[in-house]
């Protein structure tokens, strides 16, 4: 998943209140009935400083992909009835409090905190299996304020939901009517699953939204053994591909002529948490 972290609202300046003291000159009269005053104008209490607002949940942007990996956003929403890339999901209170000490907005602990819950929401916002989410193009970024804000007092975060329609391109998203709970629908996956234009590994191959023209489409995923440290490419190459070859027999219905595609994970993928592959067949 992406990352990747915030801030939506300008923030306020801190306004300082000013003190005058000025004095008038003494008399220029020496004489002993003359005296010297002075006229102290009164000091204004510093004006407060003005706390960021957190952003809106339901709120809709047009994000585009190059914002995804920034740890902050100024967008500006805009009407969830018109064309629109991101949806907020959630927006949730900041933890910059460690045994009693305060960390930094962007510490690696507030982070965990992003990448933790932000997932765990979009599984709760679209719905379905743990599957269906796999094979879908849905995604989830986080953004949380800007280190000038956190220090005006800004404690909050955002999740935002997208779909990829390809690679690094962001598709448009239906109105937040549809969006909740959409896995939950078998057919979801017609729209919003995972889909390529040629087969896994052949020359030109793209993943699309399957709401787009295709010719291949992933439909399941297979758990690989293994604990943190991956595999190697020969064992997950290997680990998967017999079931996959019986998957798309049996949805075939033809047990001579079937046609089929193993995606095993990379290095990289497994060091993000990505222990499964895909079993793509012809669509």
């Amino acid at each position: 998943m992406l990352r990747r972290m915030t801030a939506v609202l300008a923030c306020a300046t801190l306004l300082a209140g000013c003190t005058g003291s000025p004095s008038s000159s003494p008399s220029a009269d020496t004489s002993p009935s003359a005296s010297a005053s002075a006229s102290v104008t009164p000091s204004r209490a510093a004006t407060p400083a003005v706390v960021p607002r957190a952003p809106r949940e339901k709120a809709c942007y047009r994000l585009t992909a190059t914002q995804l990996t920034q740890p902050t956003n100024a967008s500006t929403p805009v009407p969830c009835s018109s064309r629109h890339t991101a949806q907020t999901i959630y927006v949730g209170t900041l933890d910059t409090v460690v045994d009693g000490h305060s960390v930094a907005v962007d510490s690696a602990t507030v982070q965990k905190q992003l990448s933790t819950t932000c997932p765990r929401k979009l599984a709760a916002y679209v719905g379905g299996s743990a599957t269906a989410r796999d094979l879908s193009r849905f995604n989830v970024v986080w953004y949380s304020p800007t280190l000038e804000q956190s220090d005006q007092g800004a404690d909050w975060f955002r999740c935002d939901l997208i779909a990829f329609s390809a690679q690094d391109q962001l598709a448009a998203l239906p109105g937040t009517a549809r969006l909740k709970g959409v896995l939950g629908s078998a057919a979801a996956l017609d729209e919003f699953g995972l889909c390529g234009t040629s087969a896994p590994g052949a020359r030109g191959f793209q993943r699309v939204i399957c709401g787009r023209s295709h010719s291949w489409r992933a439909v399941d995923t297979i758990g690989l053994p293994g604990g943190a440290r991956y595999p190697g490419t020969a064992t997950v190459r290997k680990a998967g591909d017999s079931d996959c070859k019986d998957l798309a027999q049996a949805r075939s219905g033809n047990a001579l002529k079937y046609r089929y595609g193993w995606e095993w994970p990379t290095r990289e993928q497994w060091d993000r948490g990505q222990r499964f592959g895909y079993c793509w067949v012809p669509d």
